[in-house]
């Protein structure tokens, strides 16, 4: 993690990120007591990490960066975006939108106000993506080495 990432994720912490990634375990914790919701709670608590520290990190389409389809990149995926859409991804993209009007008035948020933005698409949809840091979210084809 570079030094600019890493003061930019002290200040996310201190300015109201922590609030959102308790926000994403609680999606997890609500997904793990209904049994039937485990499967979508893992990538809740994935989710939660990113968002605790955004900065120096990217959420990729699985199948682009892998270079092959899998489970959660095909329709079974899409099926699960849909039941997570309607459990929980409706009112964490709403909690990113309203962190994200809040910061975009100063102009110092104004990075904090995009990467609320970039968290609430991935609150809607986030089956079939994967957290990867950022200098290896461009790379396609087979999996890194480092990451296999």
């Amino acid at each position: 993690m570079s030094p600019l990432s890493l003061l930019l994720n002290i200040a996310w912490i201190v300015f109201g990120g922590f609030w959102m990634a308790l926000g994403w375990v609680a999606a997890g914790i609500i997904m793990i007591v209904t049994i039937i919701g485990i499967p979508w709670a893992r990538a809740a608590f994935t989710i939660a990490f990113y968002t605790l520290l955004p900065f120096g990190q990217q959420a990729v389409r699985r199948d682009r960066f892998r270079g092959r389809e899998d489970l959660g990149t095909g329709p079974l995926g899409t099926l699960g975006n849909l039941v997570w859409f309607l459990l929980a991804g409706w009112w964490l993209a709403l909690g990113h939108l309203l962190t994200a009007a809040a910061w975009a008035v100063t102009i110092v948020g104004l990075p904090f106000a995009w990467a609320h933005l970039k968290l609430a698409g991935l609150a809607l949809w986030p089956i079939g993506t994967e957290i990867v840091p950022a200098d290896t979210a461009d790379r396609r084809g087979p999996y890194p080495a480092p990451y296999r």
